[in-house]
């Protein structure tokens, strides 16, 4: 799959996660396979007006890309002086947030709102693609009501205004992430452009890829909240794409990421407050395996890198204590 000039190895793709999709995140589901990561969606007036926090959140590393980044606003000129910022910066793909339902970020006129006055989308759509030279993407929802005309109008627009790629998520704005995603707003954006078309929403499982490539004609499938703590969807989503069978992730392999994504943390927000951070985020990783509770416990006031690290390694040891050993050859026969 290209979108623009840039060539995607796969059709997998990292959604954009507020607070959550920063590079340390990033790496994981990059190593695990995603073809396309994307940052948490930034703030253009924050980047424009200098905010070091905002700028921070545009760190990239080589090995991450390709890289898209999403930015969100509602004035045209902000958005376009964000984009060359974002593109300065060395993103691969740049995404305007079309879909964000949260209410401050529809008070600002941003994000689901611009859905509501396509007169103003295509005016801000125009003004980006004016001021950058990578390839450009938005990311929509299927608008103010379940009929998707909304998606329909903004993805012929974008289309018309030399957007590259368009991403859905066919929720509306009202429902947020309540609900469930009508696949069939994906397949009707899909057959009114012949641009790229991700889909998203209620992909929870490797399957799930491969379903709604075949009831949607997608051309790649965007992954959001089933990667949290869970990188290795990606993997086991490219396995079945290639007809292979999937694999779980061993225990070893499980406690790695986790390190992994603990040292990343810290190298990127500093010691304190990456270890604010894994009170919450570690027990991500840990769903679903034998006294969670145990871990998730052990972790709600780790104040160092060294405490969260052992941590880690003590419920891994408890984990591996208990796990069943071979079984004795039977007499029978």
């Amino acid at each position: 799959m290209k979108i623009g000039s840039v060539t995607l190895e796969n059709p997998l793709v990292l959604a954009p996660l507020a607070g959550i999709t920063h590079l340390a995140f990033r790496f994981l589901a990059k190593e695990e396979g995603c073809a396309l990561v994307c940052s948490e969606m930034i703030s253009a007036n924050g980047l424009v007006r200098g905010s070091a926090k905002t700028r921070k959140m545009l760190e990239s590393d080589p090995k991450e890309r390709p890289l898209s980044v999403q930015i969100f606003g509602s004035e045209p000129p902000v958005m376009a002086e964000a984009a060359r910022m974002v593109e300065e910066a060395g993103a691969d793909i740049l995404d305007i947030n079309f879909g964000c339902s949260v209410r401050k970020i529809l008070k600002s006129g941003s994000g689901s709102a611009l859905m509501k006055s396509p007169r103003n989308a295509e005016t801000l759509i125009k003004a980006v693609r004016k001021a950058i030279q990578i390839p450009l993407t938005i990311k929509i929802r299927s608008g103010w009501d379940p009929s998707g005309e909304d998606a329909l109008k903004i993805a012929e627009i974008a289309e018309d205004q030399g957007v590259d790629a368009i991403a859905v998520h066919p929720r509306t704005a009202r429902q947020g992430f309540s609900g469930t995603a009508d696949w069939s707003v994906i397949a009707a954006v899909k057959r009114a452009v012949s641009i790229p078309v991700t889909g998203n929403g209620d992909v929870t499982r490797p399957g799930d890829v491969l379903r709604m490539m075949a009831e949607t004609g997608c051309d790649a499938v965007m992954i959001g909240r089933a990667a949290i703590g869970n990188p290795w969807i990606f993997s086991q989503a490219a396995a079945l794409l290639k007809g292979d069978e999937t694999k779980e992730p061993s225990l070893s392999e499980r406690f790695r990421v986790m390190k992994r994504f603990l040292e990343g943390c810290v190298a990127l927000f500093g010691e304190k407050n990456a270890c604010r951070m894994m009170r919450s985020r570690l027990p991500w990783f840990v769903k679903g395996l034998p006294h969670s509770s145990r871990f998730r416990e052990s972790v709600k006031q780790v104040s160092s890198q060294k405490e969260a690290g052992e941590r880690i390694e003590s419920y891994r040891g408890f984990l591996e204590e208990r796990r069943p050993g071979p079984q004795p050859p039977s007499d029978a026969g």
